[in-house]
């Protein structure tokens, strides 16, 4: 068994018809596969293909093939294919590599001595299987009995699958879109929860209105929760969506994205809180020039700053102690008696 860093020297490579390799055969007439052939090229050897129902042309591989399953694979248990690979890599090396050929007369590993054999090319031509698959409506291509999933916006198109022993990329032509590990089994579904969350968001999406997307994207993710705070209240809809359009307009979306923050922090839910917020942020305010006494001696004065608070205390005990005291009944007052002989005399003159 040559080492996996040597190739065989350019020789012929007899074929069976197998379609990955030969793509018509009529006759002595042969169509190969034309990845094939560039696979052939690469690695510096010449296939040539059996004919039809000629099974001597073939025999040696038979044989070698039967070699293989009644020496290796009975008895065997096996976790997954990496440990069939492993199993199958100790196996050649101790004993099938080690044996005595009967064609050759020589072990496999005294034939192919590495200065027989020919580096492998630096870099590696792309030759994992590869195919195309439509994206249906659920999200998920259909590769080997398997569902795969990708991101909504790849429904309707035809990605491009590859895929080794050991894992799976899909690609949109030559962009990579997501790779999952091979799986060998039949009927299993990867990638669903994933991209189903982003699908959901782009439902949620559509589901606004024109007018809130153009919001959206120019006030930023504050737009949307104060919208629907906006929505809880008995305002109109789109007479606030109209006013915070007219605040872009005339404050720019970036002033207006910060007065919104400032509003739902407050939990002022409206386009007239944001644009008060707004008006006062660019309001003018214009420093008023000190007092200017007549006398210039006393414009250098300079005051000790006063504290208020000693006021405040005498006024809020002030009021404290008049409400603390009981209210009195007072007695009415009965008129003296200078006070009737004053009434009396007023009648007099009256009649």
């Amino acid at each position: 068994m040559p080492s996996k860093h040597w190739a065989a020297a350019r020789a012929n490579c007899g074929f069976d018809n197998l379609a990955t390799a030969v793509a018509e055969h009529e006759g002595n007439l042969v169509r190969f596969n034309p990845r094939f052939l560039a696979f052939a090229r690469e690695y510096s050897f010449i296939p040539r293909a059996c004919h039809v129902a000629a099974a001597w042309e073939k025999g040696k591989v038979e044989r070698a093939i039967g070699y293989v399953r009644q020496n290796f694979w009975p008895l065997r248990s096996f976790a997954d294919l990496s440990d069939v690979n492993t199993q199958a890599r100790r196996w050649l090396q101790e004993i099938a590599n080690r044996r005595k050929h009967r064609e050759t007369g020589q072990a496999p590993d005294d034939r192919f001595q590495p200065e027989a054999l020919r580096p492998l090319p630096l870099l590696i031509p792309d030759y994992r299987d590869s195919t195309e698959a439509l994206v249906h409506k659920d999200l998920r291509l259909t590769f080997d009995g398997n569902r795969y999933c990708v991101p909504p916006r790849y429904v309707g198109h035809k990605l491009t699958v590859k895929a080794d022993s050991s894992s799976l990329t899909i690609y949109d032509q030559t962009h990579e879109i997501v790779s999952y590990a091979r799986c060998w089994e039949r009927g299993q579904t990867f990638g669903a929860e994933r991209f189903q969350k982003e699908l959901y968001a782009q439902m949620a999406a559509a589901q606004r209105s024109a007018a809130q997307q153009r919001l959206v994207l120019l006030l930023g993710p504050v737009a949307e929760p104060y919208l629907r705070q906006v929505a809880d209240t008995d305002r109109s809809l789109a007479r606030q969506v109209r006013e915070l359009f007219e605040l872009i307009r005339d404050y720019g979306p970036e002033a207006v994205s910060d007065a919104l923050q400032k509003a739902h922090a407050a939990r002022a839910f409206g386009a007239d809180y944001v644009a008060n917020i707004l008006r006062q942020q660019n309001a003018r305010r214009e420093v008023q020039p000190p007092v200017r006494l007549r006398q210039p001696e006393l414009n250098g004065l300079a005051t000790d700053p006063l504290s208020l608070a000693g006021y405040d205390a005498f006024i809020l005990q002030s009021r404290k102690e008049s409400c603390d005291c009981p209210a009195t009944e007072t007695e009415p007052t009965q008129p003296d008696h200078d006070e009737q002989a004053a009434r009396s005399d007023d009648r007099r003159r009256r009649d």
